[in-house]
């Protein structure tokens, strides 16, 4: 079994020098693709994701997000259209249990600071809805506030003195927190708002195609009735005896 340098000087000595480039750009991909470090977005101090999710009629659907220690997250959930507009969400923590019961709304929301950390599920239930699948939007975040302290800790052993600056940061990413849960909110709403009008939309143009159809064909039948009413019969005259 011949070794990568092997290949290499055979390919050198055909003129083949372009093959060894590929072969070295080939392990450059391989090594950046697979990285020895972590994610990055696994030691960040804030994740915010949004999803839009189908959910099929009397099924139930479970989402897991893992939670730092003593980091804080919040689910909110807001159907968008289907049904009777309402689902079930659920929260469970890392040990299983239940920490928030299933509500039959048409949004819910749920937020907690996590004490051990892990795995979050977040289930979706439309078990009660048994013909009407939904569209159900998710927002879910965690926040790390602790790693604000470390920053300062980091800073502080620098002999940089910047703790008001670390305060007024650690408000103005509280602040952008918030207005990311009221910019999903509304999102949530409108989509929600949207959705309704296309319903409704849908509905009377229906409704105007069906009755525009009864008023063709209940003045179809008129005229046909009409003109068999007002209809003469030919008669033939029977001749007398001879």
């Amino acid at each position: 079994m011949p070794t990568l340098s092997q290949l290499v000087r055979t390919e050198e000595k055909e003129g083949g020098a372009p093959i060894c480039l590929i072969i070295v750009f080939v392990v450059l991909i391989i090594s950046g693709v697979c990285p020895s470090e972590d994610w990055p977005y696994e030691n960040a101090p804030g994740i915010a994701m949004e999803y839009k999710i189908h959910i099929d009629a009397g099924k139930e659907d479970c989402y897991y997000q893992y939670v730092h220690p003593t980091a804080t997250i919040y689910v909110n959930m807001q159907v968008l259209k289907g049904g009777d507009g309402m689902a079930g969400m659920a929260v469970r923590n890392p040990k299983g249990e239940i920490v928030f019961p299933y509500t039959w709304k048409k949004s819910s929301e749920y937020e907690e600071v996590s004490q051990s950390g892990g795995y979050y599920a977040v289930c979706i239930d439309n078990q009660f809805s048994r013909f009407a699948a939904k569209l159900v939007n998710l927002y879910m975040t965690t926040f790390r506030y602790d790693l604000w302290e470390q920053y300062t800790q980091e800073l502080e052993a620098m002999d940089i003195s910047v703790q008001n600056f670390t305060h007024s940061i650690k408000g103005v990413d509280q602040r952008i927190h918030e207005i990311l849960l009221y910019q999903s909110q509304a999102r949530a709403k409108e989509a929600r708002d949207y959705q309704l009008l296309l319903s409704n939309n849908n509905y009377v143009q229906m409704w105007s195609f069906g009755q525009c159809l009864a008023i063709l064909v209940t003045a179809s039948l008129q005229v046909y009735f009409l003109r068999r009413f007002f209809e003469m019969q030919p008669t033939t005259k029977s001749g007398g005896r001879a």
